[in-house]
């Protein structure tokens, strides 16, 4: 006879489940572009999320030397360290913008209007989010500039800085290349579910972009617990629970992951404007939902296959 918390606790198997699921619902359109645009992406899709698949691939990657240190780039870190640290945690943290460089890139992403919660018919400048909610009748969770992120010279700058390329091709090989550069706000707001899906918070999940892939993020205000700051679990883009690599899935709650990975192996990435790290997408991470004020990151992507026109800036398609 089941118990009145064992039948709690499939209750709250079924809706975690329901969410997985809708999750995957609000990407389905999307996942159908790629397929369409690049074939080759469903095999990657299916196949990088094992760890046999992912391992095979690595032995694709062509040997770099890395370069000493560059006198032409903005950043104090060498890559060297920057890889081993890359290799042993997933994550390497020592990296800041100069002052000039975030403080441009938050004057542009001010100044220029954005595209609410990824849909090109939201469009409003991010000091004025309380207001477009009220126009548009709707929560708005996230503002992305999409291509006119590469109107700031600052970001550009950013996107090219020899560290970077030096980095991602130590970490994934010879053939690393550009695949992608984003700027968004993230805002304090009532999101809902699938406004929370499609922009990957609150859920521990790992990226499926690409065979290999390394992303840069930058905090461009500084972030604290209240601005939404993003987290990564140390160790898990090395080894892989099985029920995670055998499942379409990629969103896990946060026990159901820690569990295994430990508690210790959570990093929460807080810091002062400009602050930034590097990590394996392959790892587990999650953005959180601002609670007191907006956020505002920069991400540059390397990965190792031809990169996608359509999701340069991160576009995805909506219903």
């Amino acid at each position: 006879m089941q118990t009145i918390g064992s039948n709690v606790q499939d209750l709250e198997s079924v809706a975690r489940k329901g969410s997985a699921f809708r999750r995957i619902a609000v990407r389905i359109p999307t996942y159908i572009a790629d397929v369409k645009e690049n074939p080759a992406w469903l095999p990657m899709f299916m196949l990088a999320r094992t760890l046999p698949g992912r391992n095979l691939h690595w032995l694709t990657a062509r040997k770099h030397k890395p370069m000493p240190r560059a006198e032409s780039s903005m950043f104090a870190a060498d890559s060297t360290t920057a890889t081993s640290a890359l290799r042993n945690d997933g994550i390497f943290t020592g990296l800041q913008l100069p002052q000039p460089i975030h403080e441009a890139i938050l004057d542009h992403a001010l100044s220029t209007p954005v595209f609410g919660n990824f849909s090109r018919k939201l469009e409003f400048k991010a000091g004025d989010h309380g207001e477009a909610e009220k126009t548009f009748g709707r929560t708005i969770l996230s503002g992305h500039l999409f291509e006119r992120s590469l109107d700031c010279e600052a970001v550009r700058a950013v996107q090219r800085d020899p560290l970077l390329t030096d980095v991602a091709k130590s970490y994934l090989g010879a053939q690393a290349q550009l695949i992608t550069t984003r700027v968004w706000w993230s805002f304090p707001t009532a999101a809902t579910e699938q406004d929370r899906s499609m922009a990957s918070l609150d859920k521990f999940h790992f990226d499926l972009d690409d065979w290999r892939m390394l992303k840069f993020f930058f905090n461009i205000n500084s972030v604290d617990e209240g601005t939404g700051p993003h987290v990564f679990v140390k160790g898990s883009h090395r080894r892989r629970r099985l029920k995670h690599q055998l499942t379409l899935l990629v969103g896990h709650p946060a026990e159901d992951v820690l569990d295994y990975y430990g508690k210790d192996s959570r990093v929460t990435l807080t810091g002062p404007a400009g602050s930034g790290f590097v990590e394996d997408p392959f790892g587990f991470h999650m953005g959180t939902v601002p609670t007191a004020r907006p956020r505002l990151m920069m991400e540059v992507g390397f990965g190792v296959s031809k990169p996608s026109k359509r999701r340069f800036h991160g576009e995805p398609i909506l219903r």
